[in-house]
């Protein structure tokens, strides 16, 4: 789940300020002395559900239970989702909250993908495979840190212009588990190949550190005439989750990356517009 922004508010110091709905929301709030409420404490539940969804994901993979394991993750993405908007929902966010938030995003996203992801194929590359599973997880761990670190920083071309920089985490951890989706139906040696499964984790490590523009819901705005044709569509997806996991899933994943090239352009156009929008005109040029 993304973080929220802590700006200050006035006298009394920074705003106390709890998980977001998305990377490119802004909430502020008022600093609350009596420490959190129990309102409050309805969303950081959610948080600590959410670990505990990737903690028992890896017990999982102890077992061998690869798909539970992957489910168990994704779980944790779907709880990750929900407790900023049920914090926003109950006006209960918190500076404890998002901190936990934050450790939430590098176990369940990081360390627990990394480590399920080992167990079930790198192991087999020795040293090499560790690497690649450790670079996945210290990549996680680096962006958060490079998020949190931007937070006070009021020029964010990217969150202004309503984009993302880099993959989110919870969408790293789904695109790395993608040959594990093929395998799981397929049966085909090649998405298990640890050589193979370690150059693609490492360029989604690589698209979650990176500084280019990615896609948020927040640049996502439909055209009226395909609204109800969108609604039908996302209904259908939803159903063919339930009937075919493993497919939908890699579908979902392939749909995103081809996306991403859309999202350079768009942002490319929209960087080219303020440009010419904060150029002098030969009027002012001549003054």
């Amino acid at each position: 789940m993304k973080k929220p922004s802590f700006r200050k508010s006035g006298p009394i110091g920074p705003s106390r300020l709890g998980p977001k709905a998305a990377e490119d929301e802004v909430i502020e709030a008022p600093a609350d002395p009596r420490g959190l409420s129990l309102r409050a404490m309805i969303p950081n539940t959610i948080t600590a559900a959410a670990i505990a969804s990737g903690l028992t994901g890896i017990r999982f993979a102890f077992e061998g239970e690869w798909a539970f394991a992957v489910l168990a993750i994704i779980l944790a993405g779907v709880l990750d989702g929900m407790d900023g908007r049920v914090a926003r929902l109950l006006n209960a966010q918190s500076r404890f909250g998002a901190e936990l938030d934050s450790l939430a995003d590098s176990l369940s996203f990081g360390m627990a993908p990394a480590l399920i992801l080992y167990m079930w194929s790198l192991q087999n590359l020795d040293v090499f495979g560790w690497f690649a599973a450790l670079g996945f997880a210290i990549c996680c761990a680096l962006r958060l840190a490079r998020f949190n670190a931007q937070i006070d920083i009021d020029e964010q071309p990217h969150k202004s212009a309503g984009f993302l920089t880099g993959v989110p985490a919870p969408l790293g951890a789904g695109l790395a588990f993608t040959p594990f989706y093929i395998w799981n139906e397929t049966g085909i040696e090649f998405f298990r190949d640890p050589i193979v499964l370690s150059i693609w984790i490492g360029l989604i490590a690589v698209l979650m550190i990176s500084n280019i523009a990615t896609l948020s819901w927040g640049a996502i705005r439909p055209r009226r005439g395909i609204r109800l044709m969108l609604i039908a569509l996302t209904t259908i997806a939803f159903a063919a989750l339930l009937r075919e996991p493993w497919w939908s899933l890699t579908v979902i994943s392939a749909v995103y990356l081809a996306l991403m090239p859309y999202a350079l352009v768009k942002y490319a156009r929209i960087k080219r517009r303020r440009a010419a929008e904060q150029a002098p005109t030969p009027g002012e040029a001549s003054v």
